[in-house]
């Protein structure tokens, strides 16, 4: 194996470092959602659109898979909402999983579908599908599961 190349490749961005370390906190929320639109919503179930922009590519120009993951987040945890739980107790990740069935490209028009499957005292699960709209074609799946923070009965 090539350790030096693993090495060049994971600390390609270390020269750029001092401009990362100016980003705002909490940055990669707003990155992420700043193209979303909320379709629909009702109990247990969020839709959103969205038309992917060029910053949320990979090197392959297709929809970046840490993007998708991080949209199963944030439109999951819509889902926990829309339950009836506040958006500052939406728990805490425990399980994240994302299958990759094709892929989605620049300004293609998508649809992320997000479903409470359960959502209990202490633990929430959802599913969150992704379509393009043109098709209706799923190009990925996604499964969390959360940890919702006991409220304190005093």
């Amino acid at each position: 194996m090539e350790f030096e190349s693993v090495k060049k490749y994971l600390e390609q961005g270390v020269k750029t470092s001092s401009e990362v370390d100016k980003l705002p906190d909490r940055f990669l929320e707003p990155l992420i959602m700043n193209s979303l639109t909320i379709d629909h919503i009702e109990h247990g179930r969020v839709v959103c659109s969205m038309k992917i922009p060029s910053r949320l590519l990979n090197s392959g120009n297709t929809l970046h898979g840490g993007a998708t993951a991080s949209l199963v987040d944030v439109v999951g945890s819509a889902a926990i909402c829309s339950v009836g739980r506040s958006a500052l107790s939406t728990g805490v990740s425990v399980e994240i999983n994302v299958t990759y069935l094709d892929a989605a490209y620049l300004d293609e028009e998508i649809e992320i579908e997000a479903k409470a499957l359960r959502v209990g005292k202490a633990v929430a699960v959802i599913s969150v599908e992704f379509r393009k709209k043109k098709t209706g074609k799923v190009f990925a799946q996604g499964r969390h599961t959360k940890y919702l923070a006991l409220t304190s009965k005093l």
